[in-house]
């Protein structure tokens, strides 16, 4: 084989492994750019030093090796993100203000295409898409990045504790025993559980549908049915955020008017159903005002996360940058 087919190869090997990199990379960040990143610097790393992969382990293997070495290095700095929740008790409406904590690293929503394989087997991928979800990659923060390590490898990934072991070049026992103190952090922080986003589901395609209508009529009566009575609503970045039915449809009534004439486009994101949210544009059509990402449980809404920096957001997930009258996507 030449040199030049020899390169391309490699390229191709290299690249079949990026989608489930970026999931890992992901989960141990909780930054959807700071995993690309990440990824991408495995990659150049992995084909820099392609001539010392000796085989004695797989190629997946060596690339995670690199992957969480990269990972570790970008954690040492000792940030960790958060959602609002994680840093503050809930605000009542009558109390509730925005403000914006710039020194905060806001956890990050992940489109699923980029972090989530394709697999066939449906528990497998239920457990991926719980693995990302947001609440989940939350938890994870709370963990030391070794530790996280060792969790998202043995819990979400299956690696037997000798391939951990190897990959962090320490012992089984160590290994082990990393294993039982972050699980034993997460039961303190568990997160509320949440149905997975499943296309084939139809009462949940009911209960999206409801809460479409509702939300784009303003219903609030309708959108009050629809929601737990806990349902939580986070605005990032803004540090506020809403416990309870009554407080989010106050909000929705006060300072949240301005959604009034919205219209949603349905995505995914973490394992979740998501909406693009368009508000009314003063000049026609709509434009984009937030990410917003669902959770439901039970058959209610138990979760609200807008992400309100749409420049980032709508981009990444390949949403329109505008919708017209009818509310359609415009054609650039």
């Amino acid at each position: 084989m030449s040199d030049l087919a020899a390169a391309a190869d490699l390229d191709v090997r290299l690249e079949e492994h990026r989608r489930e990199l970026t999931g890992y990379c992901y989960r141990m960040l909780g930054s959807a750019f700071e995993a690309e990143d990440a990824v991408q610097d495995t990659l150049v790393r992995a084909w820099r030093s392609i001539d010392k992969f000796e085989g004695r382990s797989s190629l997946r293997s060596w690339l995670y090796r690199i992957a969480t070495n990269v990972c570790l290095d970008m954690l040492t700095a000792g940030n960790k993100r958060a959602r609002p929740m994680d840093l503050t008790a809930a605000t009542p409406v009558a109390n509730a203000q925005l403000n914006s904590r710039p020194e905060v690293t806001w956890l990050e929503p992940v489109p699923d295409g980029r972090v989530l394989p394709t697999v066939e087997d449906p528990a497998e991928a239920a457990l991926a898409r719980e693995s990302v979800r947001l609440a989940f990659v939350a938890a994870l923060q709370h963990l030391p990045p070794k530790q996280r390590a060792v969790l998202i490898l043995r819990e979400v990934l299956a690696w037997k504790a000798a391939e951990v072991a190897e990959l962090l070049d320490t012992s089984v026992a160590s290994v082990n025993s990393a294993l039982q103190r972050a699980r034993s952090t997460l039961a303190e922080s568990e997160p509320k559980e949440s149905d997975a986003a499943d296309p084939l589901d139809e009462e949940q395609q009911k209960l999206l549908a409801r809460y479409v209508a509702a939300f784009e009529g303003y219903d609030m009566t309708a959108l009050t049915a629809l929601l737990h009575e806990d349902a939580t609503l986070s605005m990032p970045p803004y540090d506020l955020w809403l416990r309870g039915h009554d407080d989010i449809v106050g909000w929705m009534l006060g300072v949240g008017e301005v959604c009034r004439g919205s219209r949603l486009l349905p995505t995914v994101a973490n394992g979740t159903p998501a909406f693009a949210h368009y508000h009314p544009d003063p000049a026609g059509g709509f434009t984009p005002w937030a990410l917003m990402v669902i959770e439901t449980n039970g058959g209610k809404v138990s979760g609200i996360c807008s992400f309100l920096d749409t420049e980032r957001w709508f981009p990444l997930f390949d949403l329109p940058a505008r919708l017209d009258a009818e509310g359609n996507p415009e054609k650039p």
